[in-house]
């Protein structure tokens, strides 16, 4: 219970509310005002219990919920400005059947208010603890009339199908044909897909056999488990310190790069200078990873930096890379006194010089010709579609489907 001297659940609401609409007010589409409504109603403090009331309603925290064995979090309750987010590409609308895969309880209860009484909306997850957890939090607050099931996301849910949205709170490398066949024709899924290494939060509509993005946004969400989990590849260079992220098909001299990053480093600037909280990245880092031979991601952590041994974007995070034998670049940052960053690329390896230069180039042609053109477009189609059915673009196979993301023409 809050004390006197601190604000109740409803005023942490009202501010949580404002709070993302300040954070989106200036950089991204504003949030749906059925979503703003729905969040000042359904009490989140509910959904993570044991925590203080203002982290509760903190816009950025995301609250795990398990882990598994090694420490790794394998479900939690994201983070309210992911929520809004979301909610607001997904679209709902009253009477709308909605399918939620990767359950918490919260973003279900959120559905319920946008639903209204004559929709229906399905949660369902593959971990049987997660759903008895999802049950006793919605009842706690009322919420009876969702239906929480255990279920293997990979398959959806048929049993309430077919339906008008399908949000995916997990992280997927793929989208399972039941996916599309368990959504109208016309309706809407919105998946943090995994795309070269990279996640965003994508909205798609059905349009016959394939799904056509009307829009992403940065995110991060834990894995899906199940039949549809896939693990990336990491190769250590210094432990759990340093090491890069490779996506399928991709390979890389481990050796050979353990060896190089305790060569000198090579810098090449960019002259790309980036505001704080320029949403660059959604679209940058998407583009290199579909135009660069060897793209990958570079993690370092906080000790790894205090120790020297890599400076990239972020520490923890992962910061776009490219590979060649021996050799790899990754992006940095140099503070300017005036404000902002300007974007830089460190290389390790007998042939630093050139790979700096060469993965520096396509920032400054980004920074030049296609800070301000037109997103990505991203088609999915079902997998065997052949190659002359696609249109131009990168084409990223999987074993369900195969993805072609396109850039429009800068202008």
């Amino acid at each position: 219970m809050p004390t006197a001297d601190e604000p109740g659940p409803d005023a942490l609401r009202r501010k949580l509310v404002a709070a993302i609409d300040d954070w989106r007010a200036e950089l991204f589409a504003p949030v749906d005002p059925a979503v703003r409504a729905a969040m000042l109603t359904i009490p989140r403090e509910v959904f993570v219990p044991g925590i203080p009331l203002a982290d509760a309603y903190d816009e950025h925290s995301a609250v795990v919920t398990k882990r598994d064995a090694h420490g790794i979090a394998i479900s939690s309750v994201s983070a309210p400005s992911i929520v809004a987010m979301m909610l607001t590409q997904l679209d709902v609308r009253p009477g709308h059947r909605v399918l939620e895969i990767g359950s918490g309880g919260y973003n279900a209860a959120l559905l319920r208010e946008l639903v209204g009484p004559d929709g229906r909306v399905t949660s369902a997850d593959v971990d049987p603890d997660v759903v008895e957890r999802a049950r006793r939090c919605l009842a706690a607050i009322g919420c009876t009339d969702v239906e929480v099931v255990q279920a293997d996301g990979e398959f959806g849910v048929p049993d309430g199908a077919p339906y008008d949205r399908i949000v995916v709170t997990v992280e997927a490398a793929d989208t399972p044909p039941a996916w599309v066949a368990q959504l109208v024709d016309g309706g809407r899924l919105v998946v943090p897909l995994r795309l070269c290494g990279l996640t965003r939060s994508v909205a798609f509509d059905r349009v016959g056999r394939t799904l056509v993005s009307r829009g992403y946004e940065l995110c991060g969400f834990v894995r899906m488990r199940g039949a549809g989990e896939r693990r990336e590849l990491r190769v250590s260079l210094d432990g759990d310190d340093v090491y890069l992220v490779l996506d399928d098909g991709q390979h890389a001299d481990a050796a050979a790069l353990r060896t190089a990053l305790r060569r000198p480093r090579v810098e090449r600037p960019t002259g790309v200078v980036v505001g704080p909280e320029e949403p660059y990245v959604e679209h940058l880092d998407l583009w290199l990873a579909t135009t660069l031979r060897g793209f990958c991601l570079l993690t370092a952590s906080e000790r790894a930096v205090e120790r020297g041994l890599a400076y990239p974007t972020w520490a923890g995070g992962g910061t776009p890379a490219i590979t060649r034998g021996g050799t790899f670049a990754y992006r940095s940052w140099r503070r300017q006194a005036a404000g902002g960053a300007e974007l830089s690329v460190l290389a390790h390896g007998p042939d630093a010089a050139e790979l700096a230069e060469e993965f520096a180039e396509p920032h400054r042609v980004w920074g030049r010709d296609r800070r301000t053109a037109p997103p990505a477009r991203i088609v999915v189609h079902p997998a065997g579609t052949p190659d002359a059915e696609l249109p131009a673009g990168f084409v990223l196979d999987r074993p369900h489907t195969r993805t072609v993301i396109s850039w429009p023409d800068a202008g």
